[in-house]
């Protein structure tokens, strides 16, 4: 079924705010390889403080694989029972269109001129799978035509991220931003076109095992394990640069960490707040999970979120 224009849009939304899960198929992540402590490896966590529950902090992967929607009835008690959902972004109808304005060149600029017609040759040889018409994709920033490329072209439009915001909207949560659009997309605005072009080029080269690269990854993900996820993502990112790769842990990562993290403390303080972020901003000593615990929260790992029948044996 090919998504509607919302969906799409929608869609952008979400590659946008879980752009460091799907980048760092593209990056060298050797400086992680100590931040994923044996310990601290769940994607599932209660948030406590004084005793009491404060919340919960689920790492989240950006998928439709039907493995990754069906959740356990003890995950959706813990979700409804929840006072505020926070994500990374909220997608409303304004963040949407704006969305689709920082994507796309003013008038009289274009994606081919800013790449080159030989790069823009090779990247529109791979286009007829995502349905975008040319005049469209003409009009994307190098990063974004990049983020396209990073994803399976969609089948139903109901991603992860997609199922949880409604399920926690249906049951009455108020939904929450940690950012802004604007703070959100900086990174992106801000990173220099050398860079975009070495990974636009990245993302063409590899095009053709997005969907086996995918499915690995949603394996993983499955196993509640981000240090499965850390070295099947580190097979990939042998081919670009520690620039590259240090701009995304330090902007991409760690600073929106510690944004992200500002906001939740403020929320944390009127109510449980039920949190669902990408995978990669919990570990590590600039995770969530360490920043919570050092402003007194205790954390502690819960099973994985899905029916049994969804889930590796012995997890």
């Amino acid at each position: 079924m090919r998504t509607n224009m919302p969906t799409k849009m929608y869609r952008f939304s979400v590659l946008t705010s879980k752009l460091t899960v799907l980048l760092l198929l593209y990056f060298p992540i050797m400086v992680l390889a100590d931040q994923v402590s044996n310990q601290d490896r769940a994607l599932f966590w209660s948030i406590q403080k004084d005793g009491k529950q404060a919340g919960y902090l689920l790492g989240t992967i950006h998928s439709e694989d039907p493995r990754v929607l069906e959740f356990s009835e003890d995950f959706l008690i813990k979700l409804k029972e929840s006072k505020f959902y926070a994500m990374e972004l909220v997608p409303d109808l304004p963040t949407l269109t704006r969305l689709t304005e920082y994507m796309q060149y003013p008038p009289g600029q274009t994606l081919q001129s800013a790449i080159g017609a030989a790069r823009f040759d090779s990247l529109t040889s791979v286009l007829s799978t995502h349905g975008i018409p040319l005049e469209m994709f003409n009009r994307l920033k190098p990063w974004a035509a990049m983020m396209t490329l990073s994803m399976p072209p969609p089948e139903t439009g109901f991603f992860m991220d997609l199922s949880l915001s409604l399920r926690a909207t249906g049951n009455g949560l108020e939904v929450v931003g940690l950012e802004t659009l604007e703070e959100q997309l900086s990174f992106l605005e801000e990173m220099p076109l050398p860079m975009q072009l070495s990974l636009l080029d990245q993302a063409i080269a590899q095009y053709d095992q997005v969907n086996d690269v995918h499915d690995q990854m949603v394996d993983a993900y499955l196993k509640n394990n981000l240090h499965e996820l850390e070295a099947l993502t580190e097979k990939q990112l042998e081919e670009v640069g520690q620039q590259a790769g240090a701009y995304f842990i330090d902007s991409g990562i760690h600073s929106r960490n510690q944004r992200m993290a500002q906001s939740l403390l403020l929320q944390l303080e009127h109510g449980t707040v039920f949190v669902a972020v990408g995978a990669l901003h919990l570990p590590g000593e600039k995770g969530l999970i360490n920043i919570l615990r050092r402003q007194g929260f205790v954390l502690n790992p819960l099973k994985i979120p899905f029916a049994e029948s969804r889930v590796t044996p012995g997890q």
